[in-house]
């Protein structure tokens, strides 16, 4: 392998874990031959007549005049606009060294190029594929210091609505709208289902959990409503469904949907802990597995979904189908959820954090680039979080605290609104 490196002058300037309180880029591009070329340190992120040049010459230094294709993918802040600007400017450079961007059934060569971006650049990978020969070039443009630092746009409230208090932990719950109303509140030994009745919930039926195996002690569950049936419970290394008036459990290795289930990803659980494996299913992009983590929210872009993942090591992981980049700087607690509020363009992410006196704190964040901006105060909270879910819509989250005063375990409902 091949590698050339250029410094371009800028044109413009074990035990239960207790849940706690630079683009990498690697390519197997197989052919007969494979160049590595890297173009680094391209000031100025919002001037990309230096990046296109480089890119169109390294191109043409490969495919030669002729035909080819151009795919253009991006999964980076950088707007549609402009990458149909990029993709327009680089043709014509293209069309400066004899080469034209055309159909792939017209074409010799094929070129995607990739618009990514890690916390520090903006990263364009193009890979170049003409008959058995695979080639890849990298180009990157640090980006201004400006990037993602303001935003001119009011604060988040949250608003909060108590949903139930129990003494007996509180795993999940999901809510039947109707008449009544109904919800399903997940235990550590069972699901209640309660009707809400005279402006408050009222405590109905109990399904047991009869488990043929031993539950972890920090338990961990989720519960979603079904169209042929009312409920399936996920618990680690067990799945119980609802049958008429009673519900049954079995052991199961199925993994768990993530945020919500519309998003389509799934992580398997461990059956004797209280965190994911990392393993997830179908995968983002091209990643099929992400660090060991307590949990996910996905912050979804024009072109793509960035996922946001607390891991056990203590650090935010950012997947977007390519690229796992640690956010070193950020220090979340181990409990997160995406939540998309009507009043707001981009998604946020609602986020644990220590408050004071040993008590926990919520706070909501958005990710215009790849540095997540507080968009609103903290939410301090009468105690610590167990658990901290968004809801099947997308557009809350439900959290659950235990009380410090009470000792009890309350489940409220969060949003989002803009002003007050």
């Amino acid at each position: 392998m091949h590698i050339e490196e250029h410094q371009v002058v800028p044109s413009r300037v074990a035990a239960y874990n207790s849940r706690k309180r630079t683009m990498s880029f690697s390519s197997r591009v197989c052919g007969a031959c494979c160049a590595l070329i890297v173009i680094s340190q391209i000031a100025n992120a919002a001037d990309w007549r230096a990046p296109e040049t480089q890119l169109a010459d390294k191109i043409a230094a490969i495919s030669g005049p002729g035909v080819i294709a151009l795919d253009v993918v991006n999964r980076s802040s950088i707007s549609s606009a402009e990458a149909e600007q990029i993709r327009r400017e680089l043709t014509s450079l293209l069309a400066g060294s004899g080469i034209r961007v055309w159909q792939p059934d017209q074409a010799a060569v094929t070129v995607k190029l990739t618009l990514s971006e890690n916390l520090q650049s903006y990263v364009w990978v193009a890979q170049i594929q003409q008959a058995t020969t695979a080639d890849v070039v990298i180009v990157s443009a640090t980006k201004p210091a400006s990037a993602a630092t303001t935003q001119n746009v009011p604060p988040l409230t949250f608003h909060v609505a108590p949903l139930v208090s129990q003494d007996e932990p509180i795993l999940d719950l999901a809510i039947i709208e109707g008449s009544p109303r109904r919800m399903l509140v997940l235990g550590a030994t069972g699901v209640t289902i309660d009707e809400f009745r005279d402006g408050h919930w009222v405590p109905g039926q109990s399904l047991a959990i009869k488990t043929p195996v031993a539950l972890p002690r920090d338990l961990r569950g989720r519960i979603f409503l079904r169209k042929d049936h009312l409920f399936d419970a996920f618990l680690p290394g067990l799945i119980c469904r609802s049958s008429g008036l009673n519900m049954n459990c079995q052991q199961s290795d199925d993994p768990w949907p993530l945020e919500t289930e519309s998003l389509g990803v799934s992580g398997f659980f461990s059956p004797v802990r209280n965190f994911f494996t990392g393993a997830l299913v179908p995968g983002i992009g091209k990643q099929k597995s992400a660090p060991t983590f307590y949990s996910a929210a996905a912050v979804p872009r024009q072109n793509y979904t960035l996922w946001v993942f607390s891991g056990l090591d203590g650090q935010l992981h950012l997947l977007d189908g390519i690229n796992d980049q640690v956010a070193t700087k950020i220090h979340w607690g181990s409990d997160i959820a995406g939540v998309r509020t009507a009043c707001r363009q981009n998604a946020q992410v609602v986020a644990t954090s220590p408050g004071e006196d040993s008590q926990d704190a919520l706070q909501a964040f958005e990710f215009p680039d790849r540095e997540p901006l507080a968009v609103s105060q903290k939410l301090p909270l009468q105690g610590t979080v167990t658990a901290l879910w968004t809801t099947p819509a997308g557009d809350a989250a439900r959290v659950v605290i235990r009380n410090s005063e009470t000792g009890k375990y309350d489940a409220v409902e969060i949003n989002l609104t803009c002003g007050q």
